[in-house]
């Protein structure tokens, strides 16, 4: 396998409007979802969604989430441009995290770096 060859995904535990009842969601109505990009296998960001949020992304493919300060939806690059063209979408074997696999269009944290999990952009 060359080192640009996206390796494939086991399809039992990808998401679709048939399965979203499988989700197992917190307290608060919520979800993490790990968010990776789909060639490079970078981890991104995390975020939170709720139903309707992993609804809509499923729908429209681009990724949205549950804002917990703002108590509303967001998708991703809607202001700033930075998008994130979803791919697929799995579920962990506990069936409590999601990961969305994106085409990450420009930084993917909001300071600017390429993930939020670098310490300077």
């Amino acid at each position: 396998m060359r080192d640009n060859d996206v390796v494939p995904l086991p399809t039992s535990r990808r998401l679709d409007s048939t399965t979203l009842d499988t989700v197992t969601y917190d307290d608060h109505g919520l979800v993490p979802a790990v968010v990776q990009e789909t060639t490079s296998r970078d981890v991104l960001m995390l975020a939170w969604m709720d139903a309707e949020a992993l609804r809509r992304t499923l729908e429209t493919h681009r990724a949205t989430y549950w804002s917990r300060s703002r108590q509303s939806h967001w998708v991703k690059g809607e202001t700033s441009g930075n998008t994130q063209h979803v791919r697929d979408v799995l579920l962990d074997c506990d069936g409590d995290t999601v990961l969305l696999l994106v085409d990450q269009t420009g930084p993917a944290c909001h300071t600017g770096a390429l993930t939020c999990f670098t310490v300077s952009p």
